[in-house]
């Protein structure tokens, strides 16, 4: 599924949470009823699939860098997603993801639960992922992209004297 993105916004309930489940390559193993609702897609097209079939190209790489090296050392993220419907809509969440662990704490998967972000956070979150991604197409290769990427939102940390957790909870509770 690769979408055309339209310039509409699609919104869930305060008090929805979307759920998915994927196993440890990204590949979705369980999702919700408002997962598939969000997504306009029904339980089968999204089973088995991986997880970017919802990224919206508007959303930074160093974003899922981010995630992805936090999640897969064993521990938990917060962040603001930019995800695209079958249609092309778009919408955000305000996501939690963490690692599912067995019996002998090995990581088996992922879980995420979303949120309805803090409409106020958004402009914000926009204007910054704008800027992340003009750095990364600014640079020939992926590679050096995102890697200037990275060390633009590790200097806008560092300039806030705060971490990346910290920062979206900040957003989150309109404190940054």
């Amino acid at each position: 599924m690769h979408p055309v993105p339209l310039d509409e916004a699609s919104y869930f309930g305060r008090d929805e949470i979307i759920v998915s489940k994927t196993d440890k390559q990204g590949c979705i193993v369980y999702a919700n009823d408002v997962f598939c609702r969000m997504a306009e897609l029904s339980t089968g097209e999204t089973i088995g699939e991986a997880h970017n079939l919802i990224r919206h190209p508007d959303m930074p790489r160093v974003i899922f860098k981010l995630l992805w090296d936090t999640i897969s050392a064993g521990d938990e993220i917060f962040a603001y997603i930019k995800n695209i419907a079958k249609s092309g809509k778009y919408y955000w969440v305000f996501a939690h993801v963490t690692p599912s662990f067995d019996a002998a704490g090995n990581i088996i998967g992922y879980h995420s639960n979303r949120r309805s972000p803090n409409p106020q956070a958004l402009a914000s979150i926009a204007g910054l992922y704008k800027k992340l991604l003009g750095e990364e197409k600014a640079h020939t290769s992926p590679k050096q992209g995102l890697e200037a990427s990275a060390k633009m939102l590790m200097e806008m940390l560092e300039a806030k004297n705060i971490s990346y957790s910290e920062f979206v909870w900040g957003l989150e509770n309109g404190d940054v």
